[in-house]
């Protein structure tokens, strides 16, 4: 608005502490409109484990399945590190955070692999996107990631465990250019980079789906 951009806000309030018919009606009001722009949502800790919170229905309900932050030094900002420029993605609908638990089963591959496919989509013109999966845990994810990259031999794949970039982040983070990783890393390397470049109200994160794009910053 500030911008004069000639665009029509509809404006939907959410909050942690109400019904969830307001989130309902946000998670409408995407669907009408196909883009949000999302303020940070609190998260009821009391409430059971079993209880998905605002943010994760808005994700789940609309396919967003993938997470993308983009942390980069800004001018202005005294940070311990410069020349930071990292792009993350976070698989976004699954995994630990994605209170579905059950048995594996036929279809969990194409579930892992879009999230990769969408961010390969990204990488064209990076120069070197890691996955960063655990060795047993997540041999699905690493195998979805290297079927994806074969289609994409211009660009130069590598994987790590994710404890050792997590260390090196934290060292000397201008080595990273593109990284992918399932749910539960991703939330923890998102406020790691984050953290690198000044804080979370300072770095932008984009969720998309097929259908749906939402923006916020990082939560």
């Amino acid at each position: 608005r500030h911008a004069c951009v000639p665009v029509d806000f509809e404006e939907v309030r959410v909050n942690s502490e109400a019904p969830e018919d307001d989130v309902q009606n946000a998670i409408t009001a995407i669907r009408r409109n196909g883009v949000a722009l999302k303020g940070n949502i609190e998260t009821n800790h009391n409430l059971p484990p079993s209880h998905k919170s605002r943010n994760n229905l808005i994700r789940t309900s609309l396919d967003l399945y993938a997470n993308v932050i983009h942390c980069q030094s800004l001018p202005g900002v005294e940070t311990r590190h410069r020349d930071i420029d990292i792009l993350i993605v976070r698989e976004n609908t699954e995994g630990e955070y994605s209170s579905l638990e059950h048995e594996g089963a036929l279809g969990g591959l194409p579930g892992l692999s879009q999230s990769f496919w969408g961010g390969s989509q990204m990488f064209w013109g990076s120069q070197s996107p890691s996955p960063l999966p655990r060795k047993l845990g997540d041999g699905l994810f690493l195998q979805c990631c290297r079927e994806v990259a074969a289609e994409y031999p211009e660009i130069t794949f590598s994987s790590m465990i994710v404890d050792n970039p997590t260390m090196q982040l934290v060292s000397r983070p201008q080595q990273f250019d593109v990284m992918v990783m399932p749910n539960l890393y991703g939330n923890i390397v998102n406020n790691v980079c984050a953290g690198l470049v000044g804080g979370p109200g300072l770095v932008p994160g984009a969720n998309y789906g097929h259908d749906y794009a939402v923006f916020e910053t990082v939560s």
